[in-house]
């Protein structure tokens, strides 16, 4: 089907998105496992979870997701969404209750991974993490998050896998910028915004997804006849295949170390401008920018630059 609206699911900055997918429908699968409860994957998996909240110092803007954490001294693994443009990043550890600040390890903007590095974390409980390889269709699954970017502990929503190997072009309404994002898990969990970079849990309570995005505007019907969201989660297996580059440092066309540099400068043509655009030729022969404002506390305003 195509025409689908989709939206990221962190709260706050992300815009929404409009999506084009190809999709195949679900055949569930008899449970032939014993499997927990939502209360007891909740109770498993929480501690190894972590609140994200990020700012945009420049746009005075905030966002709030969710993350996953890897290792004990705190490397989390969240989508990019949720902190992309983001000056500052704070993380609330769920398993210890310690708020930390956090900076980019690195990200892949075209999946949609970002590792998180908490300054002074130690002794964390990382998640359990499983094989997004055996995910079938029709895998009861609890996706876990920050919903609503109410902080806390994590809400949870069961339901069950509808489709695997989803592809969806998205399009951001605010910026117009394309983002395709493919190989996804699809399920007719209920998340909100806010659970972004949240866990897909198995029914054996391990994770087998990050939450990434959820249709608006189309409802399909569940398996027990209601009306359900479809929800797209990157396949864990693939997320930490990028965490694994990002934290050996091995950079690629698409794994950038480090967060992405931040001047906090607008900029402007020179009023004497006869063109358009940034660097036009002035009537003196001239060619450059004027300052338009700069961020306070930013490198660029610690340098003295300022509004001419």
């Amino acid at each position: 089907m195509t025409g689908v609206a989709i939206v990221f699911f962190a709260w706050g900055i992300a815009g929404g998105l409009v999506v084009s997918m190809n999709s195949t429908a679900a055949t569930p699968r008899g449970a032939s496992e014993p499997v927990l409860s939502t209360s007891q994957i909740a109770s498993r998996t929480d501690p190894g979870l972590a609140n994200v909240v990020s700012t945009d110092s420049y746009q005075q803007a905030a966002a709030a997701g969710t993350g996953i954490v890897l290792t004990a001294t705190g490397e989390v693994l969240t989508n990019n969404h949720v902190i992309e443009g983001a000056t500052t990043v704070k993380v609330t550890d769920i398993g210890n209750g310690k708020s930390y600040t956090a900076t980019a390890a690195g990200y892949d903007a075209t999946q949609d991974v970002a590792v998180l590095q908490l300054q002074g974390a130690s002794g964390l409980t990382a998640a359990s993490l499983g094989d997004s390889a055996t995910v079938q269709t029709g895998d009861r699954v609890v996706a876990l998050g920050n919903a609503g970017g109410k902080g806390g502990t994590p809400s949870a929503a069961a339901g069950r896998v509808t489709a695997l190997d989803q592809s969806i072009t998205a399009s951001d309404e605010l910026s117009g910028v394309s983002e395709q994002l493919t190989g996804l898990i699809e399920s007719d969990t209920d998340i909100k915004p806010g659970d972004s970079g949240g866990p897909l849990v198995s029914s054996q309570g391990q994770v087998i997804g990050m939450d990434t995005a959820a249709s608006s505007g189309y409802q399909f019907q569940s398996r027990s006849g209601q009306p359900a969201e479809q929800a797209y989660s990157i396949p864990i297996k693939e997320a930490l295949s990028i965490a694994e580059q990002i934290e050996a440092g091995t950079t690629s066309a698409d794994v950038h170390i480090g967060a992405t540099a931040f001047l906090g400068l607008e900029i402007a043509p020179s009023s004497g401008s006869s063109g358009t655009g940034f660097g036009a030729p002035n009537q003196g022969g001239a060619s450059g920018v004027t300052i338009a404002r700069t961020v306070s506390g930013s490198p660029t305003a610690n340098a003295g630059l300022a509004r001419r």
